[in-house]
């Protein structure tokens, strides 16, 4: 198996792009490249790589060149070369849209996605996803609900985002695979947790009971990836606000459960949750302490996200940030000007008037420091 390392030379060359004159005409004949034999992997990555450029830089391609270049791409299913592979898949899904007849491949695809190569069998099942149509993807559906609960990782997930994109096409079929998505739910993995758990839901997104089942099953069940539990806690505050009735009480029990989670996102959207469905000031208070203490945080992106949120809550509660004052106040000289533009906006909407006229000096500080960055840009 070739290694993924390639020569750098040149790379760091000056910062000229190498691909700024590319020609369309051009790149059609070199794809004609790919029918030699032996194949240079080195020389056919370089042409794969320039024609995902052109395509990324929306040069329009006609049905009939996208078809040439994907049927030149096909050829180079002999290699063995990692690189060249993962690069060819990638090619195949981007011009899936475009050429006639793709389905040609759809046996090469399945060959690749059942091998035992770990590294061609994520790229080939969303490449072979991408190409194959509601008629026939009956066919793959073994090697589908396979892939999900597949040992490797990016195997999985990959079937899982698969499945995902495909359940907007075909939600009948995609809702077959509920029973292995819902084993994947439980994985170790945070990645493939997290899919998974977006794959059952949405097989259940019209039938609000079977949803309300699995959130209320997951809600007792310590799901080990932060990325799911997040999600989990968007779904239970969408139910919560669906229910005004006394039975929404336990959603809420189970996002203010969450506010004592080793992970801070998960915190952090258990406290976005409560301050976007609780009403009254006395039930902010726990998330608002969360908020409190992100603000004293030592990371910029907890301080940003407590003062982002706090600000949103200023329109409905401004009474509620009124405990926050003083972290707001030290966030005015926050070396992160987001967060310290938010600070004042919010003790500005917050404030009384005799706390306003103590803050004017550090105010007035902060706003010349911006003005000097202004005008000397």
């Amino acid at each position: 198996m070739s290694s993924f390392r390639r020569d750098k030379k040149g790379e760091d060359d000056g910062g000229v792009n190498v691909f700024q004159n590319l020609d369309k005409t051009t790149l059609l004949q070199e794809s004609r490249y790919f029918n030699s034999t032996p194949v240079n992997p080195r020389k056919c990555i370089h042409i794969l790589t320039k024609i995902l450029y052109l395509l990324n830089q929306g040069e329009k391609l006609t049905t009939q060149e996208a078809t040439d270049i994907f049927f030149a791409t096909t050829k180079l299913f002999q290699s063995k070369d990692v690189v060249l592979r993962r690069l060819m898949y990638l090619c195949i899904k981007e011009l899936s849209g475009m050429a006639q007849d793709v389905i040609i491949v759809t046996s090469s695809l399945t060959k690749d996605m059942t091998g035992k190569e770990d590294l061609y069998r994520a790229a080939a099942i969303r490449a072979l996803c991408s190409i194959t149509d509601s008629t026939m993807l009956q066919a793959i559906e073994r090697y589908m609900k396979q892939a999900i609960v597949d040992k490797n990782p990016a195997v999985s997930s990959a079937a899982l985002v698969s499945a995902l994109h495909l359940s907007a096409t075909v939600p009948d079929l995609v809702r077959r695979w509920a029973n292995e998505a819902q084993e994947a739910v439980m994985s170790d993995h945070v990645m493939v947790s997290y899919h998974a758990l977006a794959v059952v839901a949405s097989a259940r997104k019209n039938d609000r009971l079977s949803t309300v089942k699995l959130v209320t099953k997951l809600a007792r069940t310590p799901l080990r990836s932060p990325y799911a539990l997040c999600l989990l806690i968007r779904y239970a505050a969408k139910l919560a606000e669906e229910d005004q009735s006394d039975s929404s009480e336990q959603y809420i029990e189970f996002i203010e459960s969450c506010l004592r989670h080793k992970s801070e996102i998960v915190v952090y959207e258990a406290a976005h949750a409560i301050i976007s469905l609780r009403k009254t000031v006395r039930d902010l208070a726990q998330a608002v302490s969360v908020l409190q203490i992100f603000c004293g945080s030592s990371k910029a992106t907890l301080r940003l996200a407590g003062a982002r949120t706090l600000a949103k809550l200023t329109a409905k509660h401004p009474s509620a940030v009124a405990a926050c004052t003083v972290d707001l106040e030290n966030l005015i000289s926050d070396p992160n000007r987001s967060v310290a533009t938010l600070a004042v906006t919010t003790l500005l909407a917050t404030g009384a008037e005799s706390s306003i006229d103590r803050l004017m000096k550090p105010m007035a500080s902060f706003m010349s420091e911006i003005s000097d960055e202004t005008y000397g840009q």
